[in-house]
């Protein structure tokens, strides 16, 4: 897991209903790079909802959010419309990139052992370098420690 002043691993990833995105592209703005489980389960959505709820807050900071997890392009498509979430998800349906953030991983759940995601965000400074991970997320309140640690770049 990249750690707090060491280079945010580039890459190019598909959106739901627009071009890719590639994270260097996005560069003077800071990045808030949060990843996610699966769309449509209970703490995701929240997540989502609560990052769309403070969107215009972060677009008044400068910051650009992005969530990212392995459902597919459809899928982020249903799962945007149907919570009319307006973050931009991007499809690591091979999970490179979550491997190289180090958030792919071994899971357990109701004493079952699975890989999976691990919830995490990280804040890219302008400079392209990592300026805050969060890891093992909890989601109650996440958004709004985000913005106020993007608000104090």
């Amino acid at each position: 897991m990249p750690e707090a002043g060491q280079p945010a691993p580039d890459f190019t990833l598909p959106q739901d209903g627009g071009d890719p995105v590639t994270l260097s592209a996005l560069r003077p703005k800071p990045v808030v790079l949060f990843f996610y489980p699966k769309d449509d389960t209970p703490g995701c959505t929240i997540e989502n909802k609560d990052f769309t709820a403070m969107r215009a807050d972060f677009d008044a900071a400068g910051a650009v959010v992005l969530g990212v997890s392995k459902d597919s392009v459809d899928k982020h498509a249903k799962f945007r419309g149907k919570h009319d979430l307006s973050v931009i998800l991007l499809s690591d349906a091979e999970g490179d990139v979550c491997e190289s953030y180090g958030v792919w991983g071994e899971k357990k759940m109701y004493g079952k052992t699975f890989m999976g995601i691990t919830r995490a965000t990280f804040l890219i400074g302008p400079d392209g370098k990592v300026a805050q991970v969060w890891p093992k997320v909890k989601v109650e309140g996440h958004a709004e420690e985000v913005l106020a640690v993007v608000k104090a770049l």
